[in-house]
């Protein structure tokens, strides 16, 4: 638990002397985290492939800059301004602080969150965790977006969402401090908060030309299945190494992890098989990432067998839920809500059952283990993203479509936005 470790750590470094505070880091611990940073970092790259593999030929590229652009632009508006929004001193439990403005003290020190780690590397850990969940939202709205206002409203919603609910989870605002609810690697800070901006960016954007009547066939469906497999390889870092050192409890995250994603593989499958009569491979890639979703906020607070009702259900859940948009009417062109926003749900309420604190004393037992007040108090972390992000994301898209107009014209959406907006075919033949 991200939670459980940061306040045994701080108690660490506050009860040893700042000369002494060195001995503290573990090379071990510090060697899992440098490995697990890269491994998230990978994982955008990954969704890059997950992503352009399902959108129409003429818009791939685009549809791949969006991930691969987020890790320059976020890793910036990280290293100066957004470490210190999520995990600087506390300001109204809303937001941190400026302390580590331009990383300022932040060095080789131990990280006065995580004592056994240097503190430069515990900020490029979780600015991994802050690249990756604005990339996930470009889903909803691939195939019909101007990449200038893009790349602006994702500085905007990495600042003004992502850095705030970062700091209520995992930096010590309200959630944090007043509920105590569990996230153990981001089910409500990296994927409700996405899932729901994603479900607010397909309405302000309105629908692709020809949606839903026209054959939107993805392009290139073995790219997409690359995609979902660097995804799970990558998430190993995202939740064992959220364990923030190299241990059991790591080694718990990992299990749980691959058990949860491979159940929803097999579920999203069969799901799909009793609905359609087939089963796709686009399914059981896309049921591997929602199976990875929903383990994430729990991954280190539930043991292997929950982990099997927790992707099973996740399969199955995801599956029906990303049939919704067309009962509904709005284009999520890649699923984000489905699969990220429902999934993350799911796997946040399903860490208020399932906890326990038999595998990770740092943390609480859930409902099963007759604590239903964790149960509530998930419920509460899951509301206050939702609402939040939804909110503040839906203005955002309104003030940057006002500005600078987000939405790409009609004959360069024909075209595609490969050409478009980059100038470039993915494929010259």
């Amino acid at each position: 638990m991200r939670q459980g470790r940061i306040a045994a750590a701080a108690a660490v470094v506050l009860a040893t002397p700042a000369y002494a505070q060195e001995s503290t880091i573990s090379s071990g611990d510090t060697a899992w985290i440098l490995a697990s940073s890269a491994l998230v970092l990978f994982m955008t790259p990954g969704l890059a492939l997950f992503y352009g593999g399902m959108t129409r030929q003429k818009n791939i590229l685009s549809t791949l800059m969006h991930s691969i652009f987020m890790i320059g632009i976020i890793t910036i508006q990280w290293v100066l301004i957004g470490y210190t929004l999520s995990f600087g001193s506390d300001i109204g439990q809303f937001v941190g602080g400026l302390d580590y403005l331009f990383l300022n003290g932040v060095g080789q020190d131990a990280a006065p969150l995580a004592a056994n780690l240097p503190h430069i590397l515990f900020m490029m850990f979780q600015g991994m965790f802050a690249i990756i969940t604005p990339a996930l939202i470009t889903g909803a709205f691939a195939e019909r977006i101007r990449f200038v206002p893009f790349a602006i409203f994702s500085v905007l919603w990495a600042t003004l969402v992502y850095d705030p609910i970062c700091h209520w989870v995992w930096g010590g605002g309200w959630i944090q401090a007043n509920w105590k609810a569990l996230d153990f690697a981001g089910g409500t800070v990296v994927h409700i908060s996405s899932g729901t901006a994603a479900l607010a960016a397909a309405v302000v954007l309105g629908r692709r030309l020809g949606w839903p009547h026209e054959p939107m066939p993805p392009n290139n469906l073995p790219l997409t299945v690359l995609g979902a497999g660097i995804l799970w390889f990558g998430w190993f870092g995202f939740n064992a190494g959220s364990a923030l050192a190299a241990n059991g409890l790591a080694a718990n995250a990992f299990v749980t992890t691959h058990v949860a994603a491979a159940t929803a593989t097999v579920t999203w499958a069969m799901a799909e098989f009793t609905h359609r009569g087939k089963a796709s491979v686009l399914g059981a890639a896309s049921g591997a990432v929602a199976g990875l979703v929903a383990i994430t906020p729990g991954a280190g607070f539930v043991g292997p067998i929950a982990s099997v009702i927790i992707g099973g259900i996740a399969g199955v859940l995801c599956y029906s839920a990303v049939s919704w948009k067309f009962a509904l009417g709005y284009d999520d062109s890649l699923d984000v809500v489905g699969v990220h926003g429902v999934g993350g749900t799911w796997g946040a309420l399903a860490t208020g059952i399932f906890a326990s604190t038999a595998v990770n004393p740092a943390g609480a037992d859930g409902l099963l283990a007759g604590n239903p007040s964790l149960l509530v108090a998930q419920f509460v972390s899951v509301i206050a993203t939702i609402a939040y992000s939804l909110i503040v994301t839906f203005v955002l898209l309104k003030v940057v479509d006002a500005l600078f107009g987000l939405r790409a014209v009609q004959d360069d959406e024909i075209l595609g936005l490969d050409l478009s907006q980059h100038g470039e075919r993915a494929y010259n033949t």
